[in-house]
């Protein structure tokens, strides 16, 4: 599919952020059409070249995380990069920044003065926790939200001590809620005819992902804990051994229970007087796990995954990454994707979760990460300037 026919394509996106949480924000809207042009700062004013926190501009991470996005190099402390800015932000839809929340502000690049040039503008914004408040300005990363969000105190093994999840997940999150929260203003607009300003944080994004675990808090007045491989609340769900592994197993609730111990050979475990209904279960959870576990460490991981999917009972391999890629289902779901680098070659990355059905995924994406200012010339002859312009621009540390 054609860039003019993908979803977005009709909107213009200037990208401002640095890091995970933001550039996560712009590749949805990127991934989708939109033209999103990566402001980045000339070479020779880069302090972390390569993107710093996230490794070096041909590394994976950073070519996985910035693919279908235009490089313009702008010095937005000089005058003439601001003037720039201000015009790309005049035909403009979006800007997207990940500033501590005053930083913004002190650049000029903020809201207000955004608006004034382009009142239909949409302006999205991440922090480490929030616009205002006494933690505004200090500066947040996705460890510390992890933290502070209560998710480590839920994670790992009962008593371990707190523990980061894999993944940095309050980066993630917070870049697609606002990915989200961008699309509701665009749509908005189509009503009021004007944009408006939409953030969130690191540690709002967190403590949104806690959900259930939140709740039990904020109605029940129970402080969750540790509860390993083990689901929380349902039982059995949990991690149980094989002869050659491990495999998940989720049977919580009557039904499912039933299924399982009769698939295991043990229906007398559906009447057992320690296990006969879910609160049982619950408060008789080891031993319930440790009767299991008797029967599935007799069982190959293939022919207990095979047997429970007859018998309806939710399960699954444990994988690492690379199997996790190499299953036939997930080959079949083509999550992982190809893009074409004219450096680099052909790279594999991680796609799009969401499948239309009017708008289909590229089998390849349509363009990969771009070097540093690769589109500086393109970008700046769309707003008028001229080859002159543009060198004395570059003589000068503007672009």
């Amino acid at each position: 599919m054609s860039a003019a026919r993908l979803p977005l394509s009709r909107f213009r996106v200037l990208d401002l952020t640095a890091h995970r949480a933001g550039p996560t924000c712009a590749r949805q809207l990127a991934d989708w059409g939109a033209d999103v042009i990566k402001i980045e700062p000339p070479a020779a004013l880069d302090d972390e070249p390569g993107g710093g926190l996230i490794g070096r501009r041909h590394g994976s991470d950073f070519q996985n995380l910035h693919r279908n996005k235009r490089s313009l190099t702008l010095n937005l402390k000089d005058p003439k990069g601001k003037a720039i800015f201000f015009k790309l932000v005049e035909g403009a839809d979006v800007v997207l920044e990940n500033y501590r929340s005053d930083v913004k502000t002190r650049l000029g690049v903020d809201y207000e003065s955004c608006r004034k040039v382009n009142p239909r503008i949409v302006y999205g914004s991440i922090a480490g926790f929030g616009q205002s408040g006494p933690y505004a300005t200090r500066p947040g990363v996705d460890q510390i939200a992890q933290g502070m969000g209560g998710l480590m105190s839920i994670t790992g093994l009962p008593g371990q001590g707190p523990v980061r999840v894999g993944i940095p997940i309050a980066d993630l999150t917070s870049g697609h809620f606002l990915a989200q929260g961008v699309l509701i203003a665009l749509l908005d607009r189509e009503h009021t005819g004007e944009g408006q300003w939409v953030h969130t944080s690191l540690l709002e994004a967190q403590i949104a992902m806690l959900d259930f675990q939140g709740s039990r808090w904020l109605i029940d007045h129970e402080v969750p804990g540790q509860a390993g491989n083990d689901h929380p609340t349902s039982t059995p769900t949990g991690v149980f051994p094989t002869s050659d592994g491990t495999v998940n197993i989720a049977a919580a609730g009557d039904r499912l229970y039933r299924r399982l111990c009769e698939a295991l050979g043990r229906p007398d475990l559906v009447t057992h007087p320690d296990f006969s209904d879910t609160g049982k279960r619950s408060r008789n959870r080891a031993a319930l796990n440790a009767t299991i576990a008797e029967v599935t460490r007799g069982m190959s991981s293939k022919d207990l995954v095979d047997l429970l999917t007859k018998a309806g009972v939710p399960c699954g391999p444990i994988y690492s990454i690379d199997q996790t890629f190499n299953d036939p289902q997930v080959q079949h779901l083509g999550i992982a994707r190809k893009v074409e680098h004219g450096r680099l070659g052909t790279l594999g990355v991680v796609g799009q979760p969401i499948n239309m059905s009017a708008a289909p995924q590229p089998e390849t994406l349509r363009m990969p990460t771009p070097e540093l200012g690769e589109h500086s010339d393109a970008v700046l002859a769309e707003l008028g300037y001229d080859a002159e312009a543009i060198a004395d621009l570059r003589k000068t540390n503007v672009i």
